[in-house]
């Protein structure tokens, strides 16, 4: 090789050197995201199902509350979605798990959420009754455990008020409504073990 390339053959093979070493270990290493959320209810996946057509890495706010008795069931989570103009994540759709001593009803223009499964969906809410033991594996002196979903980006009369129309279409919300419901049954009958 000539003398006069043998500077610009060592920069350029340190360079290469340097962007090898670069791609091994990375300035910051990215932090893995739960793969379990509201308390367990839900996989990532299942939670990522009901969008409010803005899109958004998904995230959650859990809470519960034993009341002043320890018979009492509440664990509440809020599903965000992370906020492209804003520093803070935006509330998509809430969920409450609580126990009641009111039977399951239904209501009307909802659609049940299948075989196994005691509760109903529309496309802005949906509910679910766990089933029977559940109550008491939870704590509870209750007869009845029920999870409710609230999904204020499909409401009709937010909607009609705003002259929007829904961002997701509503039978496509209805459904992923019913999926995450019957996800959420499945999985809290599962770790409380008081699947039917």
């Amino acid at each position: 090789m000539d003398k006069k390339w043998l500077p610009l053959a060592i920069t350029l093979g340190v360079a290469g050197v340097a962007v090898v070493t670069a791609s091994l270990w990375p300035d910051h290493e990215e932090k893995a995201l739960p793969q379990s959320l509201c308390h367990g209810a839900l996989s990532r996946e299942t939670a990522e199902l009901i969008d409010d057509g803005q899109g958004g890495e998904v995230s959650t706010e859990e809470w519960e509350s034993k009341g002043k008795s320890t018979d009492y069931v509440f664990k509440a989570c809020s599903v965000q979605r992370a906020d492209p103009d804003s520093d803070y994540p935006r509330s998509v759709y809430k969920l409450i798990v609580e126990d009641t001593p009111s039977p399951p009803g239904r209501k009307k223009g909802s659609v049940p959420l299948g075989p196994g499964f005691t509760g109903w969906a529309l496309p802005d809410e949906a509910t679910v009754t766990l089933p029977a033991g559940c109550a008491a594996g939870m704590g509870s002196t209750t007869p009845y455990i029920r999870a409710w979903l609230e999904v204020p980006s499909q409401n009709e009369e937010r909607l009609a008020r705003l002259e929007e129309e829904p961002p997701v279409a509503p039978d496509t919300a209805t459904r992923n409504n019913a999926t995450v419901m019957r996800e959420l049954a499945t999985r809290l009958a599962k770790r409380y073990d008081c699947a039917a």
